[in-house]
């Protein structure tokens, strides 16, 4: 899961070109819930339907929805760049933009990191008594390098969900230098990421049958950043037109939007069944890395049609309840899948079979469900709101102590 930034910018609020962007938290909603949907399947093997309709194929295809948080994160990161290169703000300062970064992610993430190690890990000795990978998963977890190497990336029992984030941080790292070399050079800086993205990503195929290890990679996602750049580009110029038009224009935009929206949601599912269908982790990686554009094409024309469509969209993605989910969306995501393997590991809810997942067993599979989603939820609440928030105010608080006092004129 990609975790992206607040879905806020400048200027005024409430409309497509202004402070915050609410049809936003009802689409990364949606993509961190799909995703937990998928690891939660991984374990219970419930095939969900609606009457005689089939979503096997939605659950099977889960994790492709962490390539939709991704470029929402890289759109959201490049507005301010691209509003100030129009002269509608100033230049994002780069101290400012990773201490944002740090105050937000740094306090849950180490917490998280900290409680699963104490209160899981060795409790059940999921290191099996090896002190040197013990140290290497905790020092590559505090540091976000865990995705390089295998035993703290696939076989860490840290929780599997968190190299989204590792990935984030990792280009948190670089953006500011990539964003304002993307003002200056766009084509120029927009070319050189694609090829080296597309020659890494054909070497792969090519000369690997495992691609395990490289999927994931922040190189393999420098295409879904470059077209999130776009995308953020392309919204500020059309933001900007959109105020200058009269009623009319105002009304086919958002008419042509939903048009947008539906269609690419349509695409979508033609693409995620299709996915669905692949045979084994090497034809569903090999599929996911040729197929990534067109996932990151398609992601964009939802977030251009939730952000520009018309009234009724933007209210069933844009409201209180998913500004609240999306504001607590971080910590259920890196939660959730620690959370429901555990729920596993000591049998809860209880089963008549060792494998209740593997024999179909019911009602196992509904409370399981119901579950995980729920406790999940419910943990992610008590960290955004007792720890991410209340050490953000006191990283806030310090940072305030140590700034000169402004001195009169």
């Amino acid at each position: 899961m990609g975790i992206s930034p607040s879905v806020t910018n400048k200027p005024g609020p409430g409309k497509p070109g202004g402070k915050r962007i609410p049809p936003l938290d009802g689409l990364r909603v949606l993509m961190i819930g799909i995703v937990s949907w998928y690891h939660i399947w991984q374990q219970s093997w419930l095939h969900p339907k609606i009457g005689s309709l089939s979503l096997d194929w939605l659950v099977r295809s889960g994790y492709i929805w962490v390539d939709g948080t991704i470029l929402l994160s890289a759109f959201l990161l490049f507005l301010p760049w691209t509003r100030a290169a129009r002269g509608e703000g100033p230049m994002p300062d780069t101290g400012e933009f990773y201490y944002r970064r740090t105050r937000r992610i740094l306090p849950s993430y180490y917490f998280i990191i900290i409680v699963t190690f104490l209160s899981i890990c060795l409790p059940w000795d999921l290191y099996r008594g090896n002190g040197p990978w013990m140290v290497k998963d905790l020092a590559t977890h505090f540091s976000f390098t865990f995705p390089f190497f295998y035993d703290t990336y696939i076989a860490t029992p840290l929780g599997a969900a968190s190299w989204t984030l590792a990935i984030e941080m990792q280009a948190y790292l670089l953006f500011p230098l990539i964003a304002r070399a993307m003002i200056r050079k766009p084509v120029a800086v927009a070319g050189a990421m694609l090829a080296l993205c597309f020659g890494f990503r054909a070497w792969c195929l090519w000369a690997l049958d495992d691609y395990g290890m490289v999927v994931n990679q922040l190189i393999n996602f420098l295409d879904v950043y470059v077209i999130g750049i776009a995308g953020a580009a392309g919204y500020a110029a059309l933001s900007a037109r959109k105020e200058k038009m009269g009623r009319k224009g105002q009304a086919a935009t958002a008419w042509g939007a939903t048009a947008l929206f539906i269609a690419a949601a349509a695409g979508m599912v033609l693409m995620l069944q299709h996915q669905a269908g692949s045979n084994g982790y090497p034809m569903i990686q090999g599929r996911q890395m040729i197929y990534r554009p067109a996932y990151a094409l398609l992601f964009l024309g939802m977030v251009f049609g939730a952000c520009f469509g018309i009234r009724p969209l933007r209210a069933v993605l844009g409201n209180r309840v998913t500004r609240f989910l999306s504001a607590i969306s971080m910590n259920y995501y890196l939660t959730h899948q620690v959370i429901i393997v555990h729920m596993k590991r000591i049998h809860f809810p209880t089963s008549e079979s060792e494998t209740p997942n593997m024999a179909g067993e019911q009602p196992w599979q509904n409370q399981y469900t119901l579950a995980a989603f729920g406790i999940s939820l419910a943990v992610a609440i008590l960290i955004t709101y007792g720890i991410e928030k209340p050490c953000g105010k006191l990283m806030d608080r310090i940072r305030s102590r140590k700034k000169p006092p402004v001195q009169a004129v």
